[in-house]
């Protein structure tokens, strides 16, 4: 079902085709407001929509989707954050359970509260990721005015770079055929030193621990 629709109307090509500017910012808002548009395709939608900008006959000016997308965006995570904040709690409230409970919803906040800015922004690049990741801001408390600073930091970086690549590189075959792959890989660059210095504090007491002599 999902290829069917990949290579149907959600195609990004069918999509800009058939309902332009409107379909363009319906699907972003979608994809990152609410969480049943995980499967719209965020990245290639945007990427597409900057290669036919670039040609003789455009659907819209560049000018026009690199204000307009950003602002879509960003509202979009913020309904996303407003659900997560509004009806997440109910949703962990249930003590005993294994998946979705209190403890679940600890690490969660406690994850935020540490790297929710950085998530908010990269999680923009990641498909699926950047339609929980506000859901899950709200619901861990994340303060609003935070979220909402690094949201629009995101919504910009995502809302302009990623239409104004299609435009100057959608002539390139693998860039195009790739774009949500080189993406994630940028991501993925990105938080390398996090992991890495993540890994090497639980290293620490490990070694710590092995040096400690036991008594006789």
């Amino acid at each position: 079902m999902t290829l069917a629709l990949t290579s149907g109307i959600l195609n990004p090509d069918t999509l800009l085709s058939t309902f332009g500017l409107i379909g363009l910012l319906g699907a972003v808002f979608i994809e990152t407001g609410l969480l049943f548009g995980f499967f719209l395709p965020g990245d290639s939608l945007l990427f597409t929509a900057g290669v036919l900008v670039a040609q003789e006959q455009p659907f819209v000016p560049l000018w026009v989707l690199l204000v307009t997308i950003p602002i879509v965006a960003v509202i979009g995570d913020q309904c996303g954050y407003l659900v997560g904040r509004a009806a997440g709690p109910a949703v962990f409230d249930r003590p005993g359970a294994k998946r979705l409970g209190p403890d679940q919803l600890a690490r969660a906040e406690a994850f935020f509260e540490k790297h929710g800015p950085r998530t908010v922004v990269l999680a923009r690049f990641v498909p699926v990721i950047r339609t929980i990741t506000p859901v899950m801001a709200g619901t861990s408390r994340m303060p609003y005015r935070t979220f909402l600073t690094y949201n629009v930091i995101g919504g910009l970086a995502w809302g302009v770079l990623v239409p104004v690549l299609g435009y100057m590189l959608g002539g390139i075959e693998f860039v195009r055929a790739h774009i949500e792959i080189i993406l994630i890989a940028v991501v993925v660059v990105s938080i390398l030193p996090i992991a890495v210095n993540y890994l090497r504090s639980l290293r620490v007491p490990t070694i710590q621990a092995e040096q400690i002599e036991i008594p006789e």
